[in-house]
């Protein structure tokens, strides 16, 4: 048996072959694409006992789960452990106390987390192409949702600074930095916050579509605006405003992108014949399911028991 780290990157991929006992058989770098999976399965092939050599005595160690790379080594008859790079992280400090870090110690690292590890580690690979493409839109929108509080935490920290009424507005409307009442707010006066407290009822109300009591939130509104902005400079306030305008054309951009990933979400999900049972369960809704879906996989016999699930 041996056992294959595979440190990757955009245009290369870093070997660390090791065998049962641990010795470093190999350590090589590869290309990526067609001729990298040829070196690898060469690689390979060089470091094994003898001509016949099965290859799902194989077992590769890489930081990724999915891709044209997984799927090649799993055509080939290796046996792919995809990590999360935390965990992979966790261990080369568990093996190392100095800290350095290269591709190559990377490398042997992962090849030695598959080695002692792998009984704790799940398989790659057996799931049907639809949970995999329901993995990959699911991750991306919960990246894209991440980036969503980001960028309104960072627009968040700049209002504060000058433009502290719209905290207050978003607080006591319950509603978020992203929402088209903020923002829709900010496009109107966050280059001229003095600018505020000459919004008419109209002009207010127009944020508000499609929200309850709007007249009397349109009175709150404008009775908050109407407090003495906070005293600023000409250039800071120059500063600010572009800082907070860059913001805002961020947050909507990525606010399409959230729903327009939850639209191509929900379609793959609604294929998946497993998604009725996840969305049966307490709590689960269309956003939850297809990630527990993702995540979880649908190959049967995965998991031996629901505690193994739990503990996945």
């Amino acid at each position: 048996m041996l056992f294959v780290g595979d440190d990757w990157a955009e245009d290369h991929h870093d070997l660390a072959i090791l065998d049962p006992e641990g010795r470093l058989l190999k350590q090589v770098r590869i290309p990526e694409g067609v001729d990298g999976i040829t070196a690898f399965t060469e690689t390979v092939a060089g470091c094994m006992p003898d001509d016949d050599g099965d290859p799902s005595e194989v077992l590769v160690c890489i930081e990724i789960d999915h891709g044209p790379w997984v799927q090649a080594l799993q055509a080939a008859g290796y046996r792919v452990f995809g990590v999360d790079p935390k965990q992979a992280k966790r261990h080369r400090e568990s093996v190392s106390s100095s800290g350095a870090k290269s591709d190559k110690s990377d490398a042997r690292a992962l090849a030695d987390m598959v080695r002692t590890r792998r009984l704790q580690l799940r398989e790659s690979g057996g799931d049907s192409e639809l949970a995999e493409s329901i993995k990959v839109v699911a991750r991306a929108h919960q990246r894209a949702v991440w980036d969503l509080a980001r960028h309104s935490n960072r627009m968040r920290a700049v209002l504060r600074l000058y433009f502290p009424v719209v905290l207050t507005i978003a607080s006591e409307l319950d509603v978020a930095f992203s929402s088209s009442v903020i923002l829709g707010l900010l496009d109107k006066c966050a280059a001229r916050p003095v600018k505020a407290r000459k919004l008419t009822g109209p002009q207010v109300k127009s944020l508000l579509y499609r929200r309850r009591e709007q007249d009397l939130k349109t009175a709150r509104i404008r009775e908050l605006l109407r407090e003495e902005p906070l005293p600023q400079s000409e250039v800071m306030l120059q500063a600010y405003a572009t800082t907070v305008l860059a913001e805002v054309a961020i947050l909507r951009a990525i606010a399409g992108q959230v729903t327009v990933l939850e639209k191509e979400l929900a379609g793959h999900f609604s294929q998946h014949p497993l998604a009725e049972i996840y969305l049966s369960q307490p709590g689960v809704g269309v956003t939850i399911g297809p990630r527990l879906l993702g995540e979880f996989g649908d190959l049967p016999d995965r998991y031996r028991s629901a505690k193994a699930r739990r503990n996945a």
